[in-house]
């Protein structure tokens, strides 16, 4: 079983940054794609971004120019820096992970959720 693990959220002021880490554990033998998502107060989950391994990196178009994806494949570990953070950022953001593990199986796993808000 994979397990994630979020840090990094918190409350921050418009303008500021923050930047988001979730590392996964387990028997993981690759990881094809690893992502970002969403959830607003009221709201359902949305993307954010994804980055798959080897293949271009997607974001929503609410964070282009703001937000920066990377991972490191050596660590299982996925960033989010969220710059120009603005009220309408403030969600319960999830980590995604999607791969195989060394008995070839597929998982599929999120993390527990880190809140973020921006606040003045």
């Amino acid at each position: 079983q994979v397990q994630l693990v979020e840090s990094g959220g918190g409350l921050v002021q418009p303008g500021g940054s923050l930047r988001l880490s979730c590392a996964a554990s387990g028997s993981i033998f690759n990881i094809a794609v690893m992502g970002w998502y969403r959830q607003a107060p009221g709201k359902q989950r949305e993307f954010v971004a994804t980055i798959p391994n080897g293949r271009s990196i997607n974001y929503a178009d609410s964070v282009k120019g703001r937000f920066t994806i990377s991972r490191d494949n050596a660590k299982n570990t996925v960033y989010l820096q969220m710059n120009n953070l603005k009220p309408e950022d403030t969600a319960v953001y999830y980590c995604n992970m999607v791969g195989r593990d060394y008995e070839s199986r597929f998982f599929n796993s999120w993390g527990q959720g880190t809140q973020v808000k921006v606040s003045s």
